[in-house]
């Protein structure tokens, strides 16, 4: 009875978790759970391959030789080259090019954020109805295309002598995006507690300081989301530099990139290349700043 006994509890020692009394091994689930399972697994599988694919095929069609892909446009490559690189940094300006997207998108970050910010704080926090009606306002101004005002902006830019100018361009922008970037603050701004402005307002802080010192911390990953959208849709964007812009030496990366569309014929050699130079300083920013953004989400997520 007692070496019995001795050998069960010897099995219950080494039994791994989860094993039933008698060391039988448990069972990992229903069938049906695991075949689901297993279905999730290949549909994921095969969404990644949708987004994938595309993107290995451009940069596999730009280290091809334009003759290997006439030969078999979606076949095995024979042949690879860096020319098509090299002629299409020289003939899209490259340099220059990349620097007027960079200070472009840098300054119409800048004045969205700034400006955003600012006014979507008393827009939180005031509870007037005037201050609910200049919110819906901004929100209508999301749903406003920018084709439909393209051509009053254009007049509005040469009135002003802001046509073919960077400051024209940047104030654009800060149009197009400055409700996007208050419906984001205030609905942040409306989820801190009031109890930290109000301990504020007794230690002697006005509404500047207040905003400048407690509420602006707070809004670090509001902002990340926020300057994450607005640098994709400002750096990506064709109509705004190619209508305000005809300077080309003031050109951005996506105009000089779409000059290789011909409305005839289309060289992927050509294209493709163009088109990975513009979105690489995009990956670049990306991924040195993701560790950063990530930061200040949880940073942010921990003060609110």
């Amino acid at each position: 009875m007692t070496s019995h006994t001795l050998e069960t509890n010897a099995v219950h020692r080494s039994a791994p978790p989860g094993t039933p009394a008698d060391g039988t091994p448990a069972r990992s689930g229903p069938p049906l759970r695991r075949a689901l399972g297993t279905l999730g697994t290949v549909l994921l599988c095969l969404g990644v391959l949708v987004f994938v694919l595309p993107f290995l095929f451009t940069i596999v069609t730009s280290l091809r030789t334009a003759a290997d892909v006439a030969r078999a446009p979606l076949g095995f490559p024979h042949s690879f080259t860096l020319k098509n690189f090299s002629d299409a940094f020289s003939q899209i300006h490259y340099g220059r090019s990349a620097l007027n997207t960079l200070l472009i998108t840098g300054l119409s970050c800048l004045s969205i954020t700034v400006i955003g910010s600012l006014a979507a704080y008393p827009l939180a926090r005031i509870t007037q109805g005037w201050s609910t009606w200049v919110y819906r306002l901004f929100i209508l101004g999301t749903s406003v295309p920018v084709f439909v005002v393209v051509a009053p902006l254009y007049l509005l830019m040469r009135d002003l002598g802001l046509l073919d100018n960077y400051a024209g361009v940047v104030f654009i922008y800060t149009a197009m995006f400055l409700p996007v970037a208050v419906f984001f603050y205030t609905s942040f701004i409306r989820s801190i507690p009031m109890d930290i402005e109000e301990a504020a307002a007794l230690d002697g802080c006005g509404a500047f300081r207040t905003f400048f010192t407690i509420i602006l911390p707070l809004l670090r990953p509001i902002t990340s989301t926020l300057l994450t959208y607005i640098t994709l849709q400002v750096w990506n964007d064709l109509i705004v530099p190619l209508v305000f812009l005809q300077d080309p030496g003031k050109r951005t990366v996506m105009v000089n990139a779409y000059s290789f569309i011909d409305p005839h014929t289309v060289q992927p050699t050509t294209l493709f290349p163009a088109a990975l130079l513009g979105v690489a300083p995009l990956l670049v920013i990306f991924i040195f700043l993701q560790r950063h953004v990530v930061a200040g989400m949880s940073a942010g997520a921990v003060k609110a």
